[in-house]
């Protein structure tokens, strides 16, 4: 069963549009789906440095921490359709030490792009994690030591 969206216009909307925007949000946290939480879950600590905050298997979820960035991971529920993971986007990350980060990287991860320094200001490289998200990482070049 597939959940549809419609845009609608409500009276007031404008209004409602201004109490938004006054509305901190606080956290960007995306949830990956993933066929299998335990591989997912050794990539993002062993490559990337994270740390596994939760894992309850009952719920087929994960929470996990890098510094400021956090991930969860979840076999998805019976709300959406499912056929495996994918996503049409990229995850960014930014990071203080990308060349480094790049050599320890490079022989052990699928590389999307090599690293590269890019006309808008950034050093980056591109990997994907087990499931085939796109995980991009990059420094500003005048944050470079």
């Amino acid at each position: 069963m597939r959940t549809h969206f419609l845009k609608r216009s409500y009276p007031g909307e404008m209004a409602d549009k201004k109490k938004i925007a006054n509305m901190k949000i606080n956290k960007l946290r995306p949830m990956l789906y993933t066929d299998d939480i335990k591989a997912s879950i050794d990539f993002y600590t062993k490559y990337l440095g994270f740390s596994c905050k939760a894992h309850v298997e009952e719920w087929d979820w994960a929470s996990l921490e890098k510094d400021e960035v956090e991930i969860m991971l979840s076999r998805p529920g019976n709300f959406s359709s499912y056929h495996g993971p994918k996503f049409s986007g990229s995850l960014y990350m930014n990071t203080d030490s990308v060349d480094e980060l790049w050599e320890k990287l490079k022989d052990d991860v699928n590389i999307v792009y090599p690293i590269e320094t890019m006309d808008y200001g950034m050093r980056e490289f591109a990997i994907s994690d087990n499931n085939g998200y796109v995980i991009m990482l990059g420094q500003e070049l005048d944050n470079r030591k």
